[in-house]
């Protein structure tokens, strides 16, 4: 399977990580070299272009990243919140999804979710296979931040 899970508990409630975490403004903080730009709040519909690359947060040129929001179910009580994001461009297919649940009153369970291939006339799982160690490593170092900047604040 193609799919790369990444899951992280984090110090804070399941409300505060839903937000935190499914509003992709956020993520330039912990995506090395990559600007990410909404055309609004996180939401059913929320269309967004992520680019990475050297010189992309300057507004340079790099792999660009369209998605859109398919699903946005926020956390309950004993339902986990679940954003879906879906890949919509020309090189990058397949679909993020990040699931939030609460662990106790002041932490709750991420899981990142990635599942990527390129677009095009590769077979999916030989592009899913090849994209699959970098995703892996850009989502566990992206939670690894996100657990880091919730610790010195």
């Amino acid at each position: 399977m193609s799919e790369v899970r990444v899951t992280r508990t984090l110090p804070i409630p399941a409300d505060e990580a839903w937000a935190l975490l499914t509003d992709v403004r956020h993520h330039e903080r912990w995506i090395p070299f990559t600007r990410v730009e909404t055309d609004g709040p996180p939401g059913l519909g929320t269309r967004i272009v992520a680019v990475s690359g050297p010189f992309a947060r300057g507004g340079g040129r790099g792999l660009v990243d369209r998605m859109v929001v398919e699903r946005y179910d926020p956390p309950g009580p004993g339902a986990a919140g679940v954003a879906t994001f879906v890949k919509v461009g020309r090189v990058l297919r397949g679909s993020a999804r990040i699931e939030v649940v609460a662990a106790g009153p002041t932490s709750s369970a991420v899981t990142w979710v990635e599942d990527v291939h390129l677009g095009g006339r590769l077979p999916r799982g030989l592009t899913a296979a090849v994209v699959g160690p970098f995703v892996r490593g850009m989502t566990a170092y992206a939670l690894a931040r996100v657990a880091a900047e919730l610790r010195t604040s």
